[in-house]
């Protein structure tokens, strides 16, 4: 995909549509906000044209989003403050950045041929630069007439669910609803923050020599691997294994086998899974609680198990079983899970560990954002800066699953060089995004 000319035209600051209450002027940070690492969650949000050509139709498009977000802004009052440090959030109403762009092409030509890159150019920060603004916001003008808003969150103050919450409440407002059940904040009194001295949350974020490309796999493919996994498991015992089992035994196994690794026997290799963990307290807790409610299950592996992986997906599902309620209370403490991610990060830095990060935002509510103009034609995740990482996100008509993974090129080279990984999957280029 070539380059394409974003050129912003207006910068502004919206502030809530009424003050934040005294009481609720300091935010403290939760333990699991301060171990998150301080980048910003983007997603963009590309929608078909309204009228082609009609300006004052967009104008009218933008200026009910800016109305709209000021009254969100009340809900989601911390947005509207700065981070202070890793601490806390001084909620001040001072406001989130909007800028307004014009994209010197069509809309078909980011959503026929993605490219995460090209992605970064549609949202208002740069992804890895994280500051105090804990949320931004871009809206972007095609020449065709469609837009896309890029939006960006502070992964210290929330995961992905809480930012979609955000987006679909938005949504909500714009099309001229009540919020009937708003955001929750109890983060920081469930999780209380703790002293991290000696744990560096940018641990895992690189810059140079990433890239990150789109793939998509299509239901029968997904299928044939769910099919493949099953062999070695009791289906009298077990269920068979879930699209995210079999994607990421594959995916693991498929970049295992062209980069290598099993030809370094002294690195210790792992898997990690992102986990919901509001449905794991007892009672849980509102999918609208805001913050970070997420952590890993990790998964090790042994580099003798064969290139096929096949006893990963019931490795996987024990140590996901064990991200419960008792993981929870253990959590909440705070020490325990403190020293292990210190620990970890140090055989990381010592180049002795080789991690994989999946994370699946399938059934997430990622395409009900319909601010008044119908749902979007395609959302999109621009590139993140991290390596080894594997995102899901449900097509969506519903007939496969879109996979961005970022690598180190040479190891993303081999991956696409790989036969059976690209007879699996629709590389960049060759999908066509559906309406």
């Amino acid at each position: 995909m070539m380059e394409i000319a974003v050129e912003i035209t207006s910068r502004e600051t919206i502030k809530p549509s009424s003050p934040t209450p005294d009481h609720l002027r300091h935010y403290r940070l939760s333990f699991l906000d301060q171990i998150s690492p301080p980048v910003y969650n983007p997603f963009v949000l590309f929608y078909t044209p309204q009228n082609e050509g009609d300006q004052s139709n967009i104008d009218d498009l933008s200026s009910k989003l800016k109305a709209s977000l000021s009254i969100i802004l009340t809900h989601f009052y911390p947005l509207a403050g700065r981070l202070r440090g890793n601490v806390s959030i001084e909620c001040d109403d001072a406001g989130v950045p909007y800028s307004e762009a014009i994209v010197k092409c069509q809309v078909s030509e980011f959503t026929e041929n993605p490219d995460p890159r090209e992605l970064r150019n549609l949202v208002p920060f740069v992804l890895d630069a994280s500051d105090e603004t804990t949320l931004g916001v871009q809206f972007n003008r095609f020449d065709c007439g469609g837009i896309a808003i890029g939006i960006c969150m502070s992964h210290k103050i929330s995961d992905a669910l809480s930012l979609l919450t955000f987006i679909n409440m938005w949504a909500a407002v714009c099309r001229g609803e009540e919020i009937l059940a708003p955001p929750q904040f109890p983060s920081a009194e469930l999780f209380p923050p703790k002293n991290i001295l000696g744990f560096e949350p940018s641990t895992g974020i690189i810059r140079d020599n990433i890239v990150s490309k789109r793939f998509i796999f299509k239901t029968d493919k997904i299928d044939n691997l769910k099919a493949r996994y099953s062999k070695e498991m009791d289906l009298d015992r077990n269920r068979p294994p879930s699209r995210i089992e079999a994607l990421s035994t594959f995916i693991w196994s498929r970049f295992a086998w062209s980069t290598r690794v099993y030809s370094e026997p002294s690195k210790k290799c792992i898997v990690l899974h992102a986990v919901n963990l509001r449905t794991k307290f007892d009672p849980p807790l509102p999918q609208y609680s805001f913050g970070n409610f997420y952590r890993v299950a990790v998964t090790s592996l042994q580099l003798d198990s064969g290139k096929e992986c096949y006893g990963l997906v019931a490795k996987m599902r024990e140590t996901l079983r064990g991200i419960d309620k008792g993981y929870v209370e253990k959590l909440r403490d705070g020490k325990e899970h403190l020293d292990f991610i210190k620990r970890s990060a140090e055989v990381y830095l010592k180049g002795q560990l080789l991690a994989m990060n999946f994370t699946s935002l399938c059934r997430f509510p990622v395409y009900e954002s319909s601010f008044g103009w119908g749902n979007p034609t395609w959302v999109g995740s621009p590139a993140l800066t991290f390596q080894n990482l594997v995102v899901f996100m449900d097509t969506k008509s519903g007939d496969g699953v879109e996979t961005y993974i970022s690598l180190r090129v040479e190891d993303m080279a081999a991956l696409e060089s790989d036969e059976e990984f690209m007879e699996f999957v629709i590389s960049p280029g060759k999908e066509h995004i559906s309406e």
